[in-house]
Order: structure tokens, then C-alpha cells, then sequence
């Protein structure tokens, strides 16, 4: 049986920090607003509303989503790079008949023009769902393996029912993912193919 392995985006698969810095910076611009675009940064995964109402008052919440969305495509794509071993996982999965399946926070076009940029193998791409909400796409393109740096992508694959396999390169601890039901844990995509053969022995 020919593998499905779902990814995370942001942080899993790509370094988008300094993209959305600079994108947090323009909004700071051309709204007064003060975001600070590091802090910002360091806590990539949630959906942008959840951290754009840190920031804004609640009246200004929607306008400035909107405003970050219009402003990402300029000033996002361009900085951001693969995450070690990115690449080379994906096409690990495509050279074994596998399909490869991007679930994240982030809204699908914008996931698009990343993936696209840096031509990033990819076959099916789900976008602006969190947490739990991402077990349904996990289900609907019948992933057997979730990939992610989230606490919530471990929830995630708990949820569809399939393992979950942490990646400690983003916000949340080796710790953190395996509290939340990681059936493994590695330092980044450099440890993608032993992990994947252990936990996809039946499918791979």
C-alpha cells in the first residue's frame, strides 16, 4: 500500500520567520498598531487571528487579518527557506508511490505560493485549519502519518487516528510534543526516513 504522509507547514517544512517578521513589520506601518514581530514569530502555529488579537482591540481584529493577508504575498515568500531535510523528505515519500499532503493553519493560497516558490513536491494542500479541525482533512485524504512541530498537529493525528510524528524545530519542546501524543520525536526533517520506516513499517 502506497504511503500518505500529511506536513505541517510553518516551521515542519519551511522557516517562514523571517518572511512574517518582515510581514509584521509592514502591518506596524501602515496600521500604527506596534506588533512586536519577533515575539510574534517565535510562536508560529495558531491560526493569524489568535495572534493578531494580541496585538489589535477586538473592532480592529478582522480588518487587520485582512491587511496581513495583503501584505504576505510581497513581503513573506521571498525570505523564507526549507527546513533541513524538507526536501529531501518529501521527495523520500514521492521516490517510495507515496503522496505527499500539506494540512495547515495557514490559508491555502498562501501555503500555495510558498510551496510553489520553492518548488516543494507536494500533491494536495488543506488549508486554514488548526488542531482538531486538521483531523478532518487527515481523514478526508486518508493520511497515515502527520508530520508537525505543534503541540496541536500531535493533536491533530490523535484525533484522525493516526500517528503523530513530532518535529522539535518549532515553538514546542521534544517534551511538549510527546505530552500531547507524539508516538515519536525528532530534531527536524533530517530524521524524517528512519522515523517514517518505524512508524509506516506496514504501509511503506
Amino acid at each position: 500500500m502506497s504511503p500518505v504522509v500529511g506536513f505541517d507547514l510553518d516551521m515542519t517544512l519551511i522557516d517562514s520567520r523571517p518572511g512574517v517578521a518582515a510581514t509584521y513589520r509592514a502591518l506596524t506601518e501602515l496600521t500604527g498598531v506596534q506588533v512586536d514581530a519577533e515575539v510574534a514569530v517565535s510562536r508560529l502555529g495558531p491560526p493569524l487571528r489568535h495572534e493578531i488579537s494580541q496585538w489589535f482591540p477586538a473592532d480592529q481584529v478582522d480588518a487587520a487579518v485582512e491587511q496581513f493577508r495583503s501584505l504576505y504575498p510581497r513581503y513573506a515568500v521571498g525570505p523564507t527557506l526549507p527546513m533541513p531535510g524538507a526536501v529531501a523528505a518529501l521527495e523520500l515519500v514521492r521516490k517510495r508511490g507515496g503522496r505527499v499532503v500539506v494540512v495547515t493553519s495557514k490559508l491555502g493560497r498562501l501555503a500555495r505560493l510558498h510551496l510553489d516558490h520553492l518548488r516543494l513536491p507536494v500533491d494536495e494542500v488543506a488549508g486554514d485549519l488548526f488542531a482538531e479541525g486538521k483531523a478532518a482533512a487527515l481523514r478526508e485524504y486518508a493520511v497515515q502519518l502527520y508530520v508537525g512541530d505543534h503541540t496541536a498537529d500531535m493533536v491533530a493525528a490523535r484525533t484522525a487516528g493516526i500517528p503523530g510524528l513530532g518535529v522539535a524545530s518549532g515553538p514546542c519542546s521534544a517534551a511538549e510534543l510527546r505530552s500531547t501524543g507524539a508516538a515519536a520525536v525528532i530534531d527536524d526533517l533530517t530524521g524524517f526516513p528512519a522515523a517514517a520506516d518505524a512508524l509506516l513499517r506496514l504501509a511503506w
